[in-house]
């Protein structure tokens, strides 16, 4: 079995290993150390969860111990771009945990906190700089930061930074960089985009692969749960009071649509949070504190989050919305089943996302097993909302709501709005857990019906 002693590591980064828990390296490890600590650049395709941030951050932290002094003012040695406040600052305290007695010093840029602060601590410059892409170009506007002397930079989450449009971002910094550096581009999935990246900003790049992109971690017990979209955090409700006190990751599709699912989960009694786009960095950290402490089991967030999460403790991944980004459901779900724990991933499906859900099947070549509810009738639309008295209301989601009294319902019409169930009311046919009677799997819930 390969160790990290094996790969030839300074002493000082073993010695800081020691007082961790990483014992062995991973896959993604064994295979991208060696070749960044000799100097290639690389392109590195792994899933989430599997060691990137160590696979490029011991061997930059081992070639710039080697230089021996400190960084020029406002210089900055070794640039690590990533696409979430989230992933800014879990990158940055692994790094600082692999530092720990070494004199290199690491410093984080993100927007929502103060410029100010961060203007004056690149003053003394940094060895490794990780940042957002925003916040760095403003400070490079101010001259408050310079990368003539960069000889590293490392993309890491490249595909989420394209989904995110930072495209013209990251030109915009490359002409501050100098032609003769060593680039690492890091990402889970290979779109056309990453491949046409990779050949502007990385020089003849050793490529370096451990599981097919897209691909979600194995201990992770998937399943989809039909529902109207309307009954959706009813549903959530009853999964979560299934499992009290366990850590529970919710994503929803908008910052305003997870702030109010937030605060519907307060009211009913559940300790929740939320993270988005509009909050603070100040409140996002606190939050994610207060989750990571066990003072909330209900954490609400966009996407944003997806990425910039390593909390151990998350049992449990809930999409209240389907991502419209097949890639994400990956990023999503891999927020549970860290450190090799078992963790369960369920899905709300409502009739106007079908079309996403067969986009992550297709993405995953894998169909998710159901666990509620049947599957919607093909090409059925969203619930349009019907005229009462010249106005319109949304569509009843049961059969019989908002109907005069006295009036019985018309005959059901097959794909016409309802979802169509096999014989005595049970749903899932062939695509249901195995044994999806008693026997499943530890950890699948079967969900209220």
């Amino acid at each position: 079995m390969t160790q990290f002693a094996d790969l030839g590591l300074s002493p000082k980064i073993l010695k800081a290993l020691e007082k961790t828990t990483i014992t062995t390296p991973t896959p993604i490890q064994v295979q991208a150390i060696p070749q960044i600590m000799a100097g290639r650049d690389l392109m590195g395709l792994a899933q989430t969860g599997t060691g990137k941030t160590a696979a490029f951050g011991l061997p930059l932290l081992h070639r710039l111990l080697d230089i021996g002094h400190p960084p020029g003012p406002r210089n900055v040695r070794a640039l690590i771009l990533a696409p979430t406040r989230e992933l800014v600052s879990q990158i940055a305290e692994n790094l600082e945990i692999f530092t720990k007695g070494t004199p290199v010093k690491v410093a984080t840029v993100v927007g929502g906190a103060s410029i100010n602060r961060q203007t004056e601590r690149l003053a003394r410059g940094a060895d490794i700089l990780v940042a957002t892409p925003g916040r760095l170009i403003d400070l490079l506007e101010r001259r408050a930061v310079t990368l003539e002397h960069t000889g590293y930079l490392v993309l890491d989450e490249a595909d989420h930074m394209l989904d995110m449009g930072f495209i013209h971002s990251l030109r915009q910094i490359a002409r501050h960089l100098p032609l003769k550096r060593q680039t690492l581009l890091f990402s889970a999935t290979m779109p056309k985009l990453i491949e046409d990246l990779a050949g502007t900003y990385l020089r003849d790049p050793v490529k370096v692969q451990v599981a097919p992109p897209g691909k979600p971690v194995e201990k992770i017990v998937q399943g989809v749960h039909f529902t109207p979209q309307g009954d959706k955090a009813r549903l959530l409700a009853e999964y979560l009071k299934k499992h009290p006190g366990e850590m529970a990751l919710v994503f929803g599709r908008t910052k305003h649509g997870s702030e109010k699912l937030m605060k519907l989960l307060c009211s009913w009694g559940f300790r929740a949070g939320s993270i988005h786009g509009n909050k603070s960095q100040g409140q996002r950290e606190r939050t994610l504190k207060d989750f990571r402490d066990g003072t909330l089991d209900v954490l609400v967030a966009t996407d944003v989050a997806a990425r910039g999460i390593d909390i151990a403790g998350v049992r449990h991944v809930y999409n209240h919305d389907m991502p419209n980004v097949p890639e994400n459901y990956v990023h999503r779900i891999g927020r549970t089943a860290r450190a090799g724990a078992e963790g369960t991933a369920v899905s709300f499906c409502a009739p106007a996302e079908m079309d996403e859900l067969r986009a992550i099947e297709k993405q995953m070549k894998a169909v998710i097993p159901v666990i509620g509810g049947a599957a919607w009738a093909e090409g059925m639309a969203a619930p349009k909302p019907v005229k009462i008295m010249g106005k319109s209301a949304g569509k009843p989601s049961r059969p019989g709501a908002g109907r005069p009294q006295g009036q019985k319902p018309a005959a059901a019409k097959p794909a016409q709005g309802r979802p169509q169930r096999p014989a005595g009311g049970g749903g899932g046919g062939p695509r249901r857990f195995a044994g999806a009677g008693g026997n499943r799997r530890p950890g699948a819930s079967a969900g209220p019906r």
